[in-house]
């Protein structure tokens, strides 16, 4: 067939006359004007059992396609196995074909995925009509191309993925799974340019994991802090699903694979440091000032007293070096500032870390010193003398103890032992949980939600990182010690005691057995005496 495409005769080659009908003009024009008509129409697919049947869109795929045609940006969280690739084929199938010089990228986190939505997309449209179709001049394993100028490229969600092009349209699937710097290394190459013209589109299709950058992304659709349209597919919508399957996937996996997986909650790492519900409830905001991986949440207050925790990695884009800003001036303590990057160099870093304090009302500064980090703290101290860095001293069984001056044993810094980790992943777990510190950084909310119990310790979840968590534990470990609390004129410690001093009275006063002295007992009422200082050692263990 000398019209065919390569031989294929489901497929016509570029330049080929078609006589349009008077109906087929008609029907040509529908479809251009409604993506629901023409896909329940036209489209048809590969069922796993039928084979190539008609598409019938299910309510919420209808729901789905019509917000992706009359919005430039959208993003859906779906369950698993809802049908969702289906409602993207068609969607994609229909603004190729009837919109010009348009070009789409599909982008998953991994390739191969992206080439198979491309290859039903493929299949779809090889079971067009023919007066359907336009012309085809590239056909390959990664791209089409097609007569009236618009195409699809087909690959793996990178910064480099869509670099240096101009897309009409950028669909990312499963972008959940994408890894968080990838994530973000592409929203700094690719959005701008989207959002810049005004018929460009960008769409979001993913599953939840875990509180990450889709989660960010959710959060600021869902209360309008962004201009993405937040489009949600509850499990009970696919046919078939109901109370009874709900049951029978617990049974088969697990109560909480099924709230993230189908439900499409946001769930973090089991096991980690931080109570899940706690995490839930931290709200993120966006920062008053950003600049090469500094945020900034507030302005500087005059005679506020300001810390500064500091970890160090070696700028080979590795690990990050970080640091948390943080008000210490009343409780709850305020995180203000963070900073993350893993590019910066080791003998650039004491100086911004200097800036950053000085700004800060002359912040106090303490330097994790494991490896590179004794580095950075030396620069500070010796070469660009700044004062008010914290020294520590080894005292014996007591382990590191913050002052005490320049002995034998003193350091420009603390040491991550065992010991330190052990009391400052207690001390954050408390300042978090008692609602004792504030936080909202994303980035933190997102190391926490990710740090979880490992060997004993506690660390980031396999392809995560844990360095501004670590800043934070740092801070645990800073605020029980004397210097801290003479310094700061603040004991947490006390704080925690005399929050619990009063939840006791709240929870125990209505049933009787907390008396204070100040009323009568009736006759033979039998009532437990106790006094707070009775209790004090029950308190301190925790019960």
């Amino acid at each position: 067939m000398s019209d065919a495409y390569l031989s294929n005769p489901n497929l016509k080659k570029i330049g080929v006359n078609i006589e349009f009908t008077q109906e087929q003009i008609q029907e040509y024009v529908k479809c251009a004007k409604d993506p629901i008509y023409f896909v329940n129409n036209y489209v048809k697919i590969v069922h796993v059992d039928k084979g190539l049947i008609p598409l019938d869109l299910y309510a919420y795929q209808e729901r789905m396609i019509n917000t992706f045609n009359n919005n430039r940006f959208v993003i859906t969280k779906m369950p698993r196995q809802s049908g969702k690739s289906t409602a993207v084929v068609a969607f994609i199938l229909y603004y190729l074909l009837f919109n010009s010089d348009k070009n789409i990228a599909v982008l998953a986190n991994k390739a191969e995925l992206a080439r198979e939505l491309l290859d039903r997309v493929k299949k779809a449209y090889e079971n067009l009509p023919l007066w359907l179709q336009q012309g085809i001049l590239v056909w390959n394993k990664g791209s089409i191309e097609v007569e009236n100028g618009s195409k699809i490229i087909a690959t793996s969600t990178t910064g480099s993925a869509a670099r240096g092009q101009s897309f009409s349209m950028v669909f990312l699937d499963e972008f959940a799974f994408v890894p968080h710097g990838l994530a973000d290394e592409f929203f700094k190459s690719v959005y701008p340019t989207i959002s810049s013209g005004t018929e460009t589109k960008m769409i979001i299709v993913s599953t939840p994991k875990g509180m990450n950058h889709f989660y960010k992304m959710w959060v600021e659709a869902e209360e309008e802090r962004s201009n993405f349209i937040p489009l949600a597919v509850n499990w009970w919508e696919t046919p078939g699903r109901d109370e009874d399957w709900k049951l029978q996937q617990i049974a088969n996996t697990s109560e909480e694979s099924f709230d993230q997986e189908f439900a499409c909650n946001f769930l973090g790492t089991s096991n980690t440091l931080i109570n899940a519900n706690t995490l839930r409830n931290l709200a993120f905001v966006r920062p008053i000032f950003q600049k090469q991986g500094f945020d900034q949440y507030e302005e500087i207050k005059p005679g506020h007293e300001y810390v500064i925790t500091v970890d160090t990695a070696r700028g080979v884009e590795g690990d990050y070096s970080a640091f948390v800003v943080i008000d210490v001036t009343q409780i709850p303590y305020r995180v203000v500032a963070k900073y993350k990057d893993n590019k910066i160099s080791p003998m650039m870093y004491p100086e911004l870390i200097y800036n950053v304090a000085n700004n800060f009302n002359q912040a106090f500064i303490l330097v994790e010193i494991n490896d590179i980090g004794e580095q950075v703290a030396s620069v500070l101290y010796r070469d660009l003398e700044y004062e008010n860095l914290f020294i520590t001293a080894m005292r014996g069984r007591a382990g590191q103890r913050v002052g005490g001056g320049f002995g034998k044993n003193a350091q420009l810094g603390v040491r991550t032992t065992k010991q330190v980790k052990r009391i400052g992943c207690s001390t954050l777990k408390d300042l978090v949980e008692d609602q004792k510190i504030i936080i909202e950084d994303f980035d933190v909310i997102e190391e926490l939600s990710n740090f979880i119990s490992k060997k004993e310790s506690y660390e980031a979840d396999e392809g995560h990182h844990d360095d501004l968590a670590m800043c934070l534990v740092l801070f645990g470990w800073l605020i029980r010690q004397e210097y801290f609390k003479d310094l700061t004129n603040s004991d947490i410690r006390q704080k925690f005691l005399a929050d619990k001093e009063d939840m006791m009275e709240e929870e125990m006063l209505p049933f009787g057995f907390y008396n204070d002295g100040t009323e009568e007992l009736n006759v033979g009422e039998q009532v437990d005496n106790y006094s707070l200082e009775d209790l004090r050692p029950w308190i301190d263990n925790g019960y």
